[in-house]
């Protein structure tokens, strides 16, 4: 098994749908390459993701040509009994008979005690007894404590999927390197997600772009994908490509992979520090806020403004956002619930944030 994989969470769309067509041609430039992994998750792109993968992989592919790996959201149960139904229709709408990883999806401290109340891991063997799963894992969005924690609880794991990116590996809301030694203490593999962090690392301010280029011609979503490949312990490292350019791009340094070197991981250090003294909102726009917002704000989109205004200082970010907010919440907007933060994977102050972008975008409305 080749060490990239496709992640179908920001597939390409077009008038509100997946582009079908495009999307296929990027699973057929993956297989024809030799690379076979592929990830989705029932709310990935409200249901939309699933009934691609059996439109563009397995109603065109034979099963064991591929690798196929889904997750069980906790949003979508809350009893044991509701699990199986929900995993039969994940098969049926994937088009397909076996899951070969099935992941309790974003675990935490506190989204643990739902799946163990509920008898999840308990029911996953069930599933993995009768042929319908080849592995149980988690992916992970929480401090490295609690997935020692979990680990402990649930021996079944058999891998672990964790967010892993340099912007990541010492952030103390993340806590990657730790998380990563976790997996490693208990010999689980680990699978490796946003590791261009939702795009952030794809596009990076000019004098970060400077520093890479000091020691290499590969644009920047090759430094970071590489950096995350590059460590012991890493099964697999998946991307989610939302276009064929993108697919291209890491396919030509992922087919012959080689781990970064001295200099190109110095690099990402000063890559590192530019970030910092840029103070950008580490957003990974996977959108998991945005369901619940009682005021519909785009929460992602007005944080991919305030990122833009703070790299660029430009008059663009203002049009936007002003765009952007047409149709749906302003930042101004928010009642402060909470309801983002209790499900915000890299543990942002949403509420704080979305008061400074008002603050920043809406001064001709005060």
């Amino acid at each position: 098994m080749k060490n990239f994989g496709f992640g179908l969470m920001r597939l390409p769309m077009l008038d509100g749908e997946v582009d079908f067509e495009q999307t296929s041609k990027m699973v057929d430039l993956l297989m024809a390459e030799g690379f076979n992994y592929f990830d989705t998750a029932h709310g990935y792109i409200q249901g939309r993701s699933e009934i691609a993968v059996k439109k563009c992989l397995s109603s065109r592919y034979p099963r064991e040509s591929y690798i196929l790996t889904n997750k069980l959201t906790s949003g979508f149960f809350n009893a044991k009994e509701e699990i199986r139904p929900l995993f039969e229709s994940q098969l049926e709408a994937c088009g397909v008979e076996y899951f070969d990883y099935y992941l309790m999806h974003s675990q935490s401290a506190t989204s643990h005690k739902k799946y163990m109340e509920c008898e999840a891991y308990s029911v996953a063997e069930e599933l993995k007894a009768e042929g319908k799963i080849r592995h149980i894992g988690i992916s992970f969005h929480d401090k490295a404590a609690v997935l020692e924690q979990i680990l402990t609880d649930a021996p079944s794991i058999e891998v672990v999927q964790i967010q892993f990116n340099y912007a990541d590996y010492d952030d103390p809301g993340v806590e990657g390197r730790e998380c990563l030694e976790v997996c490693r203490k208990f010999g689980k593999p680990v699978i490796v997600m946003e590791p261009v962090k939702g795009g952030c690392l794809a596009n990076l301010p000019e004098e970060a772009v400077s520093a890479l280029r000091e020691v290499g011609d590969g644009s920047p979503a090759s430094f970071a994908i590489r950096y995350a490949a590059s460590f012991d312990g890493i099964m697999m490292v998946i991307s989610g490509m939302s276009s064929l350019e993108q697919m291209e791009d890491n396919l030509s340094f992922m087919r012959d992979f080689k781990p970064l070197t001295e200099a190109e991981f110095a690099a990402i250090e000063k890559v590192k520090e530019i970030f910092v003294s840029q103070h950008l909102i580490q957003c990974t726009a996977c959108r998991y806020c945005t369901d619940g917002c009682p005021k519909k704000i785009p929460i992602p989109d007005v944080f991919s403004c305030m990122n833009r205004k703070k790299q660029f200082h430009d008059w663009n970010s203002e049009w936007y956002y002003k765009k952007l907010t047409e149709l749906s919440g302003k930042a101004s907007d928010c009642i402060k619930c909470g309801k983002c933060e209790k499900v915000c994977p890299q543990h942002l102050e949403i509420r704080k944030l979305l008061g400074d972008c008002a603050a920043e975008f809406e001064k001709e409305e005060e």
